[in-house]
């Protein structure tokens, strides 16, 4: 490929990355069961993530890796508008040599919203999985950066990393930190896990600064794994959504309606940034920059925040239907 031709293609990759469709709830759903997905689908999940690493047994990994390529392909051939489509992510090995580069040219193909990449410890691993995704795309006729990346971190290296994990690939989208209990991150870091979150609301809380530094569109967090107690995962969502997280990813489909809801601004948030947006821009034809509201001084920064919401909210769309094309 010509200097100039890997320019242009390049180009195409920034603009396919731009920006990516806002997803609150990402449910796992085993990759040798895609019978489980239009459970999925009833429960509202934004996105289902289809898991080829930790949920599989070693010995059914290869076949597990067929049906996610035959779900995908399936998703490929529904119209855009479908109601109720969901976006499809999938959740690959470690790329740890050939075989990983192998996962990823079976499950890169058109319906396929994303990958999910384990165990990132540095930019030097993302920097690996972009160049493969690249190839897999062009093989593919994809267009450059159609694929989105989330690297999952979950050792002590990687969340040290963050940032420049974060700054190592314009496709990189809904990275965050995941704090489930038992699990890697615990293993790694060395918390002990408490419903409340207290252990690694500051973990947390600088995974996402490093996300929004970095300029990573959509950064999600996760798990909470209690099955039956709603409330609690509750707490936790409402807890990440102060932080400014914009979504979680979920274990099981029931938690999916709790999650959207907690991402989902209400009626009255709505009314009140219309309400906002209209007082900030009837003082500014006042040729006053200020103006009280509700008891509270707001002025411009204020008004571009609610316009934000809205612009996100007001009219909400099924997420893939805002998927950027499948072709160059």
């Amino acid at each position: 490929m010509s200097s100039e031709a890997s320019s242009e293609r390049l180009a195409e990759a920034d603009a396919a990355a731009v920006d990516r469709p806002p997803l609150r709830s990402l449910l796992f759903v085993p990759g040798n069961r895609t019978d489980w997905l239009p459970k999925a689908r009833a429960a509202g999940a934004d996105a289902a993530i289809l898991d080829l690493e930790d949920a599989v047994p070693a010995a059914a990994k290869l076949a597990a890796r067929a049906q996610v390529a035959d779900a995908l392909a399936q998703a490929a051939t529904e119209p855009a508008g479908q109601a109720g489509r969901m976006a499809l992510f999938v959740r690959v090995n470690p790329l740890e040599g050939w075989a990983g580069a192998e996962e990823l040219r079976a499950v890169v193909r058109p319906g396929l919203a994303g990958i999910v990449l384990p165990k990132v410890r540095s930019a030097q691993d993302v920097r690996l999985a972009d160049r493969l995704l690249g190839w897999c795309e062009q093989e593919q006729g994809l267009a450059p950066g159609r694929v989105a990346l989330v690297p999952l971190l979950e050792t002590a290296r990687g969340l040290r990393e963050a940032y420049d994990i974060a700054r190592a690939a314009a496709r990189i989208a809904y990275l965050g930190a995941l704090t489930a209990p038992g699990g890697d991150v615990e293993r790694a870091v060395g918390y002990r896990w408490s419903p409340e979150g207290t252990e690694t609301l500051s973990l947390r809380s600088r995974v996402l600064l490093d996300a929004r530094a970095a300029g990573v569109p959509r950064p999600v967090s996760g798990l909470w794994t209690r099955i039956t107690d709603l409330p609690g995962l509750r707490s936790l969502a409402e807890q990440n959504r102060s932080l400014g997280y914009e979504g979680m990813m979920a274990i099981h489909p029931s938690h999916v309606p709790v999650i959207n809801e907690v991402f989902s601004p209400g009626p009255d948030e709505l009314a009140r940034c219309a309400e906002l947006i209209a007082a900030v821009e009837a003082a500014q034809r006042e040729g006053t920059g200020a103006v009280a509201f509700r008891g509270e001084m707001v002025d411009e920064a204020m008004a571009a925040t609610a316009r934000l919401v809205l612009e996100r909210h007001e009219a909400p769309v099924r997420v893939a239907d805002e998927l950027p094309p499948s072709g160059p």
